[in-house]
């Protein structure tokens, strides 16, 4: 019996986009799951001593679930949906997401163990263990700690403590830090140098730097700075602290954004457990959506 693999997300999302055209180009039996259709779906799942049994039907298809292998998962949240299929698509939704945290299949990415990235300082401190450099940190929501950490370390970024994505911006003279008392936020000793972002797929490791004048270089453009793309290599040490901390994390796939420093030093600011590769794929070539679906394939 040939296994299947399913994609479960959004249709229109680049990555499950492009991880579905590599599949596609070797013939493999895939079914994918569109979040925007779910009101028009069925999910009947069994959980028990002897695992998980059950059917999902879809528009025009449907599968067992103890056929499928693999599973690359990029939930995005449900659309807003007419009334009547609002309901169903969240219970759905639901049942799916649970189903991803239970069944045998391999899971690119489970949901429970991509938590860490909602704690920034518990992910630092596995990212540290596993022998990266993290930078000098304060999470607080006094304003007179950050003064006295910027005193201390120097310039600082901030950004948010949660999973929730956000900008990463200098925090300049005049800025309002009283608003710090309403939200703790995440401070972060300025580190020089050069962007690089590593895709670990497996054991594979797919780097890649941006040269780039914007503090957060992913909205460099948008912001009319620059940002230029780039293939690069790992040294040998590095490579393997990027693969040991995202197999450590329990992710077969993960997002690690180093920073080079002009001493040669590496340092680690997070791994996003859920990675947009598509951007740095389109930008260099790199073969990320091959080594997913090397991965798929290979369950």
């Amino acid at each position: 019996m040939v296994g299947v693999i399913v994609l479960l997300g959004r249709a229109d999302d680049d990555p499950l986009v492009m991880v579905a055209a590599r599949l596609a180009e070797r013939g493999a039996a895939v079914t994918t799951i569109d979040q925007a259709i779910l009101g028009r779906c069925r999910v009947d799942l069994v959980a028990d001593a002897d695992g998980v049994h059950g059917t999902v039907r879809l528009p025009g298809a449907w599968f067992d679930v103890a056929e499928v292998t693999a599973v690359y998962a990029r939930p995005l949240g449900l659309p807003r949906l007419p009334s009547e299929q609002q309901r169903r698509a969240e219970l759905c939704d639901a049942a799916l997401l649970s189903w991803l945290d239970v069944t045998d299949a391999l899971v690119v990415n489970r949901l429970e163990p991509a938590q860490t990235n909602a704690s920034k300082p518990l992910q630092q401190q596995l990212v540290a263990e596993c022998g990266l450099e993290v930078p000098s940190t304060l999470v607080t929501d006094d304003p007179a700690a950050v003064e006295a950490f910027a005193a201390e370390v120097g310039p600082l970024v901030y950004k948010s403590v949660s999973g929730v994505r956000s900008i990463v911006r200098r925090l300049n003279p005049g800025d309002d830090l009283a608003r710090v008392r309403h939200l703790p936020t995440q401070f972060q000793a300025v580190v020089p140098g050069t962007d690089v972002r590593v895709h670990v797929v497996g054991q594979a490791a797919i780097a890649v730097e941006i040269e780039s004048d914007a503090d957060d270089y992913r909205y460099a453009r948008s912001g009319g700075r620059s940002a230029e793309l780039r293939r690069t290599t790992l040294p040998d040490d590095v490579r393997r602290s990027c693969v040991e901390v995202v197999s450590r994390l329990g992710l077969p796939l993960g997002g690690v954004d180093l920073r080079r420093r002009p001493d040669g030093g590496w340092v680690c600011f997070e791994v996003n457990p859920m990675p947009a590769f598509s951007w740095y794929e389109a930008e260099t070539g790199a073969p990320i959506s091959d080594a997913v679906a090397d991965l798929l394939q290979a369950a």
